[in-house]
């Protein structure tokens, strides 16, 4: 393995860590043996999910017992080098400046309001015991979730209302997009079916923040049938959905992919501001599954993206310069996203961007962001120093 000390962020306050090791075992050595100090507080990872899976929760319970460990199997791993695959990349927070605490949810269907506030006060409680800092303006909350789950949308609501004005973003484990099996870490095991909700309170600023560079087109596609829990749109405008979504893009139905998906996405309009809803694919019955809840009677707007490199610069400088000292974002970054640059052929300068910008994160089937599922954005919160 190459020397990462001089990549990787090594400050007081946190610590990041990363691993191009296939071997479970070594892998986990190396994110240790890059996080190994005294203040060390919780571990924050996110993998590939091509390792063995049982292998490396053995292995992160081990290295890192007493420690609180949370993370998830990603689309792409963001590391302190910028874009990676087939590797997993590492937070470490320290006792001194963050107190965190965290809750596996299980049973997703059945999570209802007072789940939702029980978790909430639990993980409050916790985190006051540690003495850093009071909840209020000083804590946010990140989740995790399975992102097969399609429980997303009945949690978040549920989440939100009970975190009140606690700050929340999250984003929805992947699995280097087979759309087979995607899961979340908690308690030293992975879990599918699940969600993971960590509440970070702290004595360093941050900001919670989301956006993306989509732009709005005339083009509009009302959902004529839809079968919301399984996120299925059986049709568009009256017509079968994926022979109207291929029309209006112009991509015949057998040619259909990713790659059309992440370069014509649709998105429905709430107030002034357009939430792209992705598709995941075609089905046998040319009804189209989406990563998004989707309902009867919605419209859609087809959008085009923008300019990628430029707003995501812009959207990070705005983020670090509201902070005294920029340490840290912790960023969720769709997977359509990445998909889109390397179609591009932007990988590389994308890469150097988030390397630039101190982005430590995960590429994913969908981001959450006060309450809400989105898609194709970059979600995250920017951590500054101690106030």
């Amino acid at each position: 393995m190459t020397d990462q000390s001089s990549q990787n962020i090594c400050q007081p306050e946190l610590r990041t860590a990363f691993s191009t090791e296939r071997d479970e075992l070594m892998a986990v050595d190396q994110l240790h043996q890059q996080l190994n100090w005294p203040e060390l507080n919780f571990v924050l990872f996110f993998c590939s999910a091509e390792y063995q899976l049982d292998k490396l929760a053995e292995a992160l319970q081990q290295r890192f017992a007493g420690i609180l460990v949370a993370g998830c199997t990603t689309a792409g791993e963001i590391t302190a080098e910028g874009y990676d695959q087939g590797s997993i990349s590492a937070v470490g927070f320290s006792r001194e400046a963050f107190a965190v605490s965290g809750q596996l949810i299980g049973g997703l269907q059945q999570f209802d309001f007072n789940d939702a506030q029980g978790v909430v006060e639990q993980l409050s409680e916790r985190c006051l015991k540690q003495q850093i800092a009071p909840i209020k303006d000083h804590s946010f909350a990140l989740t995790l979730f399975d992102g097969l789950s399609t429980q997303e949308e009945k949690v978040l609501v549920t989440l939100d209302s009970a975190l009140g004005s606690i700050p929340h973003f999250g984003g929805s484990a992947g699995d280097d997009i087979c759309l087979a099996n995607t899961h979340v870490y908690f308690d030293g095991a992975f879990h599918t079916n699940a969600a993971v909700i960590i509440l970070v309170n702290t004595s360093c600023e941050f900001r919670v923040f989301s956006g993306h560079h989509m732009e709005s087109r005339d083009t509009k596609l009302v959902v004529t049938e839809a079968d919301s829990p399984q996120r299925r749109v059986l049709e568009l405008n009256a017509e079968p959905a994926a022979i109207e979504y291929s029309r209006i893009v112009g991509v015949p139905v057998e040619e259909l992919n990713h790659e059309s998906f992440a370069l014509n996405p649709i998105a429905v309009r709430i107030g002034d501001e357009y939430f792209v809803r992705s598709i995941q694919s075609v089905n046998d019955d040319l009804s189209l599954t989406f990563y998004c809840a989707v309902e009867n009677g919605i419209v859609l707007t087809l959008m085009e993206p923008g300019e990628l490199i430029s707003k995501l610069d812009q959207q990070l400088t705005r983020e670090e310069q509201a902070l005294g000292e920029h340490l840290l974002t912790l960023g969720c970054d769709c997977f359509l996203r990445r998909l889109e640059a390397q179609i591009r052929g932007k990988s590389e300068p994308v890469s150097e961007l988030l390397q630039r910008h101190r982005v430590v994160g995960f590429n994913t089937y969908g981001e959450q962001i006060d309450g809400m599922h989105v898609n194709q954005t970059f979600t995250g919160v920017a951590i500054g120093r101690k106030i």
